[in-house]
């Protein structure tokens, strides 16, 4: 009789080591190849059972990572045909395969998939009326969304697709850009464009929606410090910063930069701290440090960006959702993602083995 509990306790053996490769051999892809094949070669010369990974994950990411690593730094180019998303087109997320969504693919009401090579298709037709906004993942995988015209938060069940409401909350004008930090609490902009104010919301995991701060500007953009103690906001031409507490409450705004024009829509932070933010109408993604000072300004092809996401094999792969081009335009950052970074955590492991 076959002992299927030791082939079963195999299996998950290899599945965990491909998992524990699989973000950093993708990302070390990008380095000399020459040197890093000799480094996981001493390695697994003593370990043999690591042969199959090196055939099964490293060859196929060194292609698809040297193929993203040929696009110059900061240059922006079309990643999705014009018009095939909405004017609505919002909210860029990618999961931790590399596939990136964004709401109002075809039409509204509808969340769109690209996978890494660019093949498009609609992922989930929202529940009648919804239209979502803003899209992230939290740490079990689910897809959560800002659903604007019923005041709701979505989540859905990657696997089954199956649209849940997380929580409702009548007194929103709309949840529109949402952020996520370690604990899986969600923060949400919620604007009221005809009265020209905005709220500030907090989204914890089991639903419960409070209010953190009112009568604002019409706040828009919204994401965390890569430490988890800073929220990030900005309305009107102006990017504020607050505290975070350990219960998720906030305090102690400030200003961090004020724009002598054009608006802006949502931002992301990277592991630096650095914000990445779409200003609205000038047609670019601007860096700002986190003490507020331009690092560098990135010109799109088109003019209207209203959000961006951070993915690729490495996590310095930046799309761009585009209104006026019904588009996604993508470019090459110098710094990974926060939200990528936290979604792929072991990729700190491997280099502290290497260097022992």
């Amino acid at each position: 009789m076959v002992n299927t509990g030791r082939h079963q306790a195999g299996l998950n053996k290899y599945l965990n080591d491909f998992f524990y490769f699989e973000a950093f051999i993708l990302q070390l892809a990008f380095v000399n190849l020459y040197s890093l094949s000799c480094k996981l070669f001493i390695m697994f010369k003593r370990t043999k059972r690591y042969f199959v990974l090196l055939f099964v994950i490293y060859i196929p990411a060194c292609i698809l990572a040297q193929q993203s690593s040929g696009q110059e730094l900061f240059h922006s180019i079309i990643f999705s045909p014009e018009h095939s998303f909405t004017e609505g087109v919002e909210g860029p997320a990618v999961d931790n395969i590399g596939n990136l969504y964004a709401v109002n693919y075809g039409h509204e009401g509808t969340i769109g998939r690209i996978s890494p090579t660019g093949e498009a298709t609609i992922f989930v037709e929202l529940p009648k009326g919804s239209i979502g906004n803003g899209i992230r993942f939290n740490s079990k995988g689910a897809m959560l969304v800002a659903d604007y015209t019923h005041h709701n938060i979505l989540s859905i069940n990657m696997i089954t697709r199956e649209v849940t409401i997380l929580a409702n909350e009548n007194r929103m004008s709309q949840p529109n850009d949402i952020a996520i930090d370690k604990k899986d609490r969600l923060y949400a902009s919620d604007p009221n464009w005809k009265a020209n104010t905005g709220n500030i919301w907090r989204i914890d995991e089991d639903g419960k929606v409070t209010l953190l701060d009112s009568n604002l500007g019409t706040v828009n953009g919204i994401d965390v410090s890569p430490d988890n103690k800073i929220l990030y906001v900005n309305y009107q031409r102006k990017i504020w910063a607050y505290d975070i507490n350990k219960t998720g409450a906030i305090s102690n705004k400030r200003e961090i930069i004020t724009f002598p024009d054009f608006g802006m829509d949502g931002m992301r932070c990277d592991v630096e701290g650095n914000l990445y933010v779409a200003r609205y109408g000038k047609g670019t993604i601007v860096k700002v440090s986190p003490t507020g000072i331009v690092l560098k300004e990135i010109k799109l092809i088109g003019t209207r960006p209203t959000n961006i996401a951070f993915g690729g094999p490495d996590g310095k792969t930046v799309y761009v959702t585009l209104q006026d081009k019904g588009n996604i335009e993508t470019f090459r950052a110098d710094t990974v993602g926060r939200e990528w970074d936290m979604m792929h955590p072991k990729k700190h492991l491997i280099p502290d083995l290497l260097s022992k």
